[in-house]
């Protein structure tokens, strides 16, 4: 049970931000709302305690909305009320978006001496380590994911960051040799403000990616938390004035999308979008921002391909194709959601992944041995269970899962359909869940075929002893990244991102730090 203090729970279920009330009970939840505090005491299911931040964090502060609105926040384990945080609405995205610009135009970051931005960054994941056990717990509450994995994601975070601080004092242009009458070079200068919008699944490793750039290049920053995993963005907002970040660098705003997100697209001192979300709001955002004339990233959806070739290590790659998909409760853009096995071994793999599946830990997402946790939210379970009724009903076979698990939480069991056509949705439809399609195929030019048959192309994963085979079929996927022999690899200095409906651009890596800047050029005639 998470456990508040009795006056802010009180005055959290004040408000309701005015939906349902009538004009007078609103205004007498306003006053009551306005006094909730801008911290709230939490005690964790694991016995940690510690002050959850409830207020949008501007200029280093945290700070009630103008409106005075919130939001609740619920425990995927439980579906049970955290809190309740405040809620940005356009005027609160512009507070945000003036603190972020006064401080990239007062130079107090973007032209500091690179060495500064890189020890705030080194600084930052130095505290976020101490901190490891109780931001991965925050991630598990908040998200429902299982606390071993939300450490593994804290982890990455922490390695992240400090990629990011080694790259800030080498953004350099270069010498371009034109002759003896002119002096030619480049300099990487930074956007500005740039305007970011990172979904549930991963609430800091998002936060991370997207931040990490972008302060390394010397923009600063307005970034919208997913509405529904809000806590970890704001506890760690905290540590960012420890670590000595400048006011108005970094800037937190909990809130939804077609106001906050929409704000960010839409204003003129946004220099940058990044997205991390659907394919659906990213062409969305696409559009908005493209029509402001912005830079943009966007990390989209997929539905990528696992394939499991005869010679491979069988035991193996199903331990990895289990990993690829039921990781993260299958919360995963890059899941590798539908699996090609070859013909030969199509039958005895099903057979071992099916026990495999049926042996993980489904449950409590707070217990050490527990691998999948709960779904994000109600409308998140919701839509898993209604495309395991569309698999059924277009004819494919339920091997193993498909059923709600448990009357409280958002729990599913593993699932996997086999005997399926590739026109089906479930293998045509991102799910994001744990939602596993198995098909065969005779050949590669088939294999290729069929994995290419997407609107997508975020990653696949390939299984084999064959150096030649790893590295022809890798070469003729289309995707961002090819996992050979594992799954979900991900590692700091390795760029990620996706091609055709999957995305534009790449986080982590060099790559990432492209995003981020612009290039001028500049040319001295000389005498």
């Amino acid at each position: 049970m998470v456990l508040l203090s009795a006056n802010a729970r009180a005055a959290a279920r004040a408000v309701t931000a005015g939906r349902g009330l009538s004009r007078a009970s609103f205004q007498g939840s306003f006053r009551a709302f306005s006094q909730l505090p801008l911290s709230v005491p939490i005690k964790l299911p694991n016995g940690i305690e510690y002050e959850q931040p409830t207020g949008l964090f501007i200029n280093n502060k945290f700070v009630r909305s103008r409106q005075g609105k919130t939001f609740e926040v619920v425990s995927p384990a439980t579906e049970e009320e955290v809190t309740h945080v405040y809620e940005a609405r356009e005027d609160d995205v512009e507070d945000a978006i003036q603190a972020a610009d006064q401080a990239f135009r007062s130079g107090v970051w973007s032209e500091a001496d690179p060495i500064v931005r890189s020890k705030a960054l080194s600084k930052l994941a130095d505290l976020i380590e101490e901190h490891l056990d109780t931001i991965a717990s925050i991630e598990t509450l908040d998200n429902g994911k299982a606390i071993t994995s939300a450490k593994g994601d804290v982890a990455l975070v922490v390695n992240y960051l400090r990629s990011c601080a080694g790259w800030a004092d080498k953004i350099d242009g270069r010498l371009i040799n034109t002759g003896k009458t002119h002096f030619s070079f480049t300099r990487r200068q930074p956007l500005g403000v740039c305007g970011q919008i990172i979904p549930w699944n991963f609430p800091l490793l998002m936060w991370a990616w997207k931040v990490g750039p972008a302060l390394a290049t010397g923009n600063t920053v307005v970034l919208k938390s997913a509405e529904s995993t809000p806590l970890s963005a704001l506890y760690v907002s905290q540590l960012v004035v420890q670590a000595g970040f400048p006011a108005g660098v970094l800037n937190i705003v909990s809130g939804f999308g077609k106001i906050v997100g929409e704000a960010l697209c839409t204003h003129p001192k946004v220099k940058k979008i990044a997205f991390t979300g659907s394919t659906a709001t990213g062409r969305h955002i696409y559009q908005s921002a493209g029509a402001n004339l912005k830079k943009v990233t966007l990390e989209l959806g997929g539905k990528s391909p696992n394939v499991v070739f005869a010679d491979a290590d069988l035991p193996r790659a199903v331990q990895s194709v289990l990993a690829g998909i039921f990781y993260n409760a299958g919360e995963v853009c890059s899941a590798g959601s539908r699996a090609y096995v070859h013909e030969s071994i199509h039958d005895e793999f099903v057979q071992e992944l099916k026990a495999a599946a049926e042996a993980l830990k489904v449950g409590d997402p707070f217990d050490e041995s527990t691998f999948m946790g709960a779904q994000t939210s109600q409308a998140q379970l919701s839509k898993i269970l209604k495309y395991v009724d569309i698999g059924k009903e277009e004819g494919a076979t339920l091997i193993s899962g498909g059923e709600r698990l448990g009357s409280k939480g958002y729990y599913v069991k593993p699932t996997i359909f086999g005997d399926v056509r590739e026109d089906m949705r479930i293998v045509k439809e991102e799910i994001f869940g744990p939602v596993v399609t198995v098909s065969k195929f005779r050949t590669v030019d088939e294999l290729v075929s069929m994995a290419n048959d997407t609107e997508y192309g975020l990653a696949a994963g390939l299984h084999t002893t064959s150096l030649q085979t790893a590295l022809d079929v890798s070469a003729r996927i289309d995707a961002g990244t090819v996992w050979v022999n594992t799954y979900n690899d991900f590692h700091h200095s390795v760029p990620f991102g996706g091609f055709n409906a999957s995305g534009i651009g790449r986080e982590m890596g060099s790559e990432a730090l492209e995003n981020y800047t612009q290039v001028k050029a500049v040319r001295v005639k000389l005498d």
